[in-house]
C-alpha cells in the first residue's frame, strides 16, 4: 500500500517562520515535522511515499532526498502553484496506482496507528467505500467541527443534531474518489467527500488519541516542549 504526504501549501499562518522554510521542514521535538510522519510510515511498513510540494519544493527535496534516511523510497509530485488537498492528490495519481492508498497533511502531528490502513482499505473493498475519514475531538480552534459519524458511516453533519468531529488530515481513498478531476487544476476536497456522503460511500472512525494542526508558531511551539519533554533522559 502506498501513502501521500500533503506538503504543497505556504502555510500563510505560520509566517514570517515559512517565508523562507516550507512548512513541512519546520522542526519539533529536534525533527521536521515531515520526518515524524516518514518515520512512523516507515515503521508501519509502507515503502513507497509520494510527497506533493509547491511552495519552496526545491528545500524539501534536498531535505529529504531519496527518503532511504527515514526507510522509505519518497517520489515528488511538484505541483509550481499549489493545487488544494483534491487537486494535489489527483496530480500525483499516477504515482498512487489503483489500490487504495493512505493521505496524511503535512502540518499535523498524530499518533494514529497507520499499519492499520491495509486492513482498512480491504474493509472499504468490502464495502464499496471510496474514502476511510479519520475524525477526531473538535479542538478549542475549531469547536464546531466538520462531520458526523454514525457508527462506522461519516456524514456531513448537517441534519439530526449528530454530534460533529473535525476531521484529522488522515485519509484512506480509493482512486475513483479523484476520477472527475482534470489533472492539473484546481480542486477542493470536501465537496468530494461530501458527494460520496451522499452516495453512502464515506466510512470512518473517532481517533482518541493525541491530534494536533500545528497552524500557527503558537502551536509548533508547545508541540516542540511536549515532544522535546518525551525523550528520554540521557544518564
Amino acid at each position: 500500500m502506498k501513502a501521500m504526504i500533503l506538503a504543497a501549501g505556504r502555510g500563510e499562518r505560520m509566517r514570517p517562520l515559512t517565508d523562507a522554510c516550507p512548512k513541512p521542514l519546520l522542526e519539533v521535538g529536534g525533527k521536521p515535522l515531515i520526518a515524524w510522519h516518514l518515520e512512523r510510515l516507515a515503521r508501519a511498513g509502507f515503502a513507497d511515499i509520494v510527497i506533493n510540494h509547491a511552495w519552496l519544493g526545491a528545500k524539501i527535496e534536498a531535505a529529504l532526498g531519496d527518503g532511504s534516511r527515514c526507510g522509505v523510497r519518497i517520489a515528488y509530485s511538484p505541483e509550481g502553484e499549489a493545487l488544494e488537498t483534491a487537486g494535489g492528490i489527483a496530480f500525483a495519481l499516477g504515482h498512487l496506482g489503483d489500490a487504495p492508498f493512505l493521505v496524511v497533511n503535512g502540518d499535523i502531528y498524530c499518533d494514529f496507528d497507520v499499519a492499520r490502513a491495509p486492513g482498512i482499505a480491504a474493509q472499504m473493498q468490502r464495502d464499496d467505500l471510496q474514502a476511510w475519514l479519520v475524525l477526531v475531538p473538535n479542538p478549542p480552534h475549531h469547536p464546531k467541527g466538520d462531520f458526523s459519524l454514525d457508527g462506522r458511516r461519516v456524514s456531513d453533519g448537517g441534519a439530526g443534531g449528530n454530534t460533529r468531529h473535525t476531521f484529522s488530515g488522515i485519509g484512506i481513498y480509493q482512486p475513483a474518489l479523484f476520477a472527475g478531476i482534470e489533472r492539473g487544476s484546481k480542486a477542493q476536497l470536501a465537496p468530494l467527500l461530501r458527494a460520496a456522503m451522499a452516495r453512502k460511500q464515506v466510512g470512518g472512525e473517532l481517533h482518541a488519541g493525541r491530534w494536533e494542526d500545528v497552524g500557527t508558531p503558537e502551536r509548533l511551539a508547545a508541540l516542540d516542549v511536549e515532544l522535546q519533554n518525551m525523550k528520554p533522559k540521557q544518564a
